[in-house]
């Protein structure tokens, strides 16, 4: 049994120092590049070089052991690190990949990867043929070489595109979209051939059955990833959100699974960020995760791990080994065919069949042109199988820097004249609103249900304003309901049974129904409310007037303690059997909680119903006896109609009926009211925005009296 032992003290010493001071360089580089404006990425690129062989390395020689790995060890240690960076980076990536635009666009894609392909392969293969023979590790192999080479050129590196496309914010756009697809294609193309080029190392020529098992292995991962890899996923993480109580336990789960799948293809000698791109596109069509864990693998993806990936890819560049003559031309061909190749194939297919404008065309190829730290990763494969010579491998992965750089500043040039079709950006303003939207992220709502022997009439009421959002709401976005009832012990089993009658009032995606036996109701709702729901959702009606809750106790407990982003709060009155508002009500104050009102309304509302914007402003008891009063007003009122201008142009996004009011009133509360039941409002949508502060709920006297004084339902939309 092999025992673990620790790295050498120096090399662990050394790593530590790569790891800062490639991080230091790779983001000073990144925002002199991002100042420049050119994406981080070229920065990164750069500051590899230059701490690298290429200067830093020959002018410094004791950056070698420091900086440049000076052993086998030390490089190992350091590409781990490295490795890390794809990986995270191409989970990302599979976060921003949208498989319902690449379902509708996946001809173009397919095309787009094959005039990627074809055109580089050729290209590669003929240069193979002439390339002098002291390149080639083994001369009597020149058809491997040859093939090795048209691999090489014809490749993409995902990584690279990936960080280029977020670095210039064109991730989510159509061209970022299609490229990313295309890219992959291309890589998955490219190691099929590979792996084909390795099978006539080792088995001394070409082999149908290697070809078959190649392509094999693909077509398995691919199946396995989307078929039971997808199913896994969603149960897995409902079972996480589910059973577990530690706040990262989603970024976890998340983790161990992108480096499990990473290692099934490396299994498969496929690539171990193939597999983070699966897991990464996996979990982005899943409902229930969370926006925050996203952002949180972002962050330290792009703000630790990638930038040193890059770097390194920087690193492993020795310029100077290349400027003799002979080699420098070389190299210099080498570039030239391989973006020649690639470009040029790219617009012939995107201009010429697809029908695309040459800027368009001209972007794909310059995109799917970067080879970065793919190319690295191929040159060094065929460097051990004995492919290439030390100098063809340098060449190698001088192109695929070189490339790297290229791509961005091309599609520098080439964006400024690419235009928005319709469509396009219809899509970007939609996921604009849901990134900046917590309405349009509800996919999962908690709602307790206070157990009824008989329905008694508040219990109704509630119920049915509860079954109408609800519906809507799911309408617009699949959701993940769960009934919850806490009970004493003998109450458990016609608990469920009142559980199992309500869930039939639901149509929705997923249905969990929970009985918990506990006399200490809000703490139990509270811990189910902890596991990642989006929204819980109360109903009440206070009856007693002379309580000093504004709700009841326990709801008012619920609001203010409530772990989730939105709290929302149905105050039931008098409303007729099938009630359905036709006339919804959201007073605006300008605030965020304001605009997540208005964002709900429009959620509830159909097509022929209508929503009023209302905003007041409140007069000063001297309004009509002092200019300077009149003034002021003119300022309020041109930024209240502002604020419901606003308002109201969302409401056409949302292809809802939506008109804005103006008014000036002594008293708030009041003049809702009074608009209420003169314009037949059938429901009111209030957003106000607390935190635990007090042992009382306070929500505002606007909001109380509006809540005591109106004739139709309230909806309370907390959120933070």
């Amino acid at each position: 049994m092999t025992l673990i032992t620790s790295a050498p003290h120096l090399d662990v010493l050394a790593l530590i120092i790569q790891v800062c001071v490639l991080l230091l360089f790779a983001k000073l580089f990144g925002e002199l590049a991002q100042r420049l404006n050119q994406p981080a990425v070229i920065g990164e690129i750069l500051a590899g070089i230059v701490l690298g062989p290429s200067l830093l390395g020959k002018i410094l020689p004791f950056f070698y052991g420091t900086v440049i790995p000076a052993n086998p060890t030390q490089c190992h240690l350091l590409e781990i690190v490295s490795l890390i960076g794809a990986v995270l980076l191409l989970l990302v990536t599979g976060f921003e990949t949208d498989l319902n635009f690449i379902s509708r666009h996946g001809k173009t894609a397919l095309l787009v990867s094959w005039g990627g392909i074809i055109l580089p392969l050729v290209t590669g293969f003929y240069l193979g043929k002439y390339l002098p023979d002291f390149l080639l590790a083994n001369p009597a192999q020149r058809d491997v070489f040859s093939l090795f080479i048209a691999t090489a050129m014809s490749i993409s590196a995902i990584p690279v595109i990936a960080k280029v496309l977020i670095d210039m914010k064109l991730i989510r756009r159509n061209i970022g979209q299609i490229t990313i697809a295309s890219g992959m294609m291309d890589d998955t193309i490219g190691w099929i051939l590979l792996s084909i080029v390795l099978g006539m190392v080792s088995n001394g020529g070409f082999s149908w059955m290697n070809l078959f098992g190649s392509v094999a292995k693909v077509f398995l991962f691919i199946l396995l990833s989307f078929t039971v890899g997808f199913f896994f996923v969603k149960k897995a993480l409902s079972f996480v959100q589910d059973k577990f109580s530690d706040n990262d336990k989603v970024l976890s789960f998340v983790m161990i699974l992108t480096f499990a799948w990473g290692a099934l293809a490396q299994a498969l000698h496929l690539e171990v960020v193939f597999g983070a791109f699966a897991m990464g596109i996996m979990f982005g069509q899943m409902q229930k995760f969370p926006h925050h864990t996203i952002e949180t693998i972002k962050s330290f993806a792009m703000g630790v791990f990638a930038p040193i990936f890059f770097a390194l890819v920087g690193l492993k560049v020795d310029i100077g080994a290349l400027l003799e003559p002979r080699l420098a031309l070389i190299s210099f061909i080498v570039i030239v065919l391989a973006s020649f190749g690639k470009i040029f194939g790219v617009y012939m297919v995107s201009r010429w069949v697809l029908k695309h404008d040459r800027w368009t065309a001209l972007s794909y190829g310059a995109a799917l042109n970067a080879r970065g730290g793919m190319g690295i990763i191929v040159a060094s494969i065929g460097l051990s199988a004995g492919i290439l010579s030390r100098e063809m491998f340098s060449i190698i992965v001088l192109m695929a820097v070189v490339t790297s750089i290229m791509a961005p500043l091309i599609l520098r040039y080439t964006l400024v004249h690419l235009k928005f079709d319709e469509d396009e950006h219809h899509r970007l303003k939609e996921e604009e609103l849901k990134d900046m939207s917590l309405v349009k992220n509800i996919y999962k709502v908690l709602i307790p249900v206070r157990f009824q022997v008989q329905k008694d009439y508040v219990f109704m009421l509630t119920q049915a304003v509860k079954f109408y959002i609800l519906e809507k709401i799911s309408a617009k976005n699949p959701l993940s309901i769960t009934l919850l009832s806490v009970v004493s012990k003998d109450q458990k089993e016609e608990a469920k049974k009142m559980l199992d009658v309500l869930g039939k009032n639901f149509n929705t995606k997923e249905l969990v129904k929970k009985v918990i036996e506990s006399d200490d109701v809000t703490n139990q709702v509270l811990n189910e409310a902890q596991k990642d729901y989006d929204m819980l959702m109360l109903g009440t009606v206070n009856s007693d007037k002379n309580s000093d809750s504004l709700f009841s106790p326990v709801t008012d407990n619920l609001v203010r303690l409530s772990p989730s982003p939105i709290t929302a709060v149905v105050y039931a009155k008098d409303i007729q059997e099938n009630w359905k508002p036709k006339n919804i009500l959201v007073p605006i104050n300008g605030s965020v909680a304001s605009r997540n009102a208005a964002e709900f309304a429009y959620f509830l509302a159909s097509h022929e119903d209508q929503v009023t914007i209302l905003n007041i402003i409140s007069r000063d008891r001297n309004y009509w006896g002092h200019f300077i009063y009149n003034k002021t007003y003119n300022v309020q009122s041109v930024i209240a109609h502002s604020l419901v201008d606003e308002l109201v142009d969302l409401g056409k996004f949302y292809k809802v009926s939506a008109k804005g009011k103006v008014r000036i009133a002594n008293d708030l509360e009041s003049e809702i009211v009074t608009i209420t039941n003169s314009e037949d409002i059938d429901l009111i949508v209030l957003g106000t925005s607390i935190k635990p502060a007090s042992e009382r709920l306070f929500l505002g006297p606007t909001v109380e009296r509006i809540i005591k004084n109106a004739h139709c339902p309230v909806v309370i939309l907390n959120t933070y």
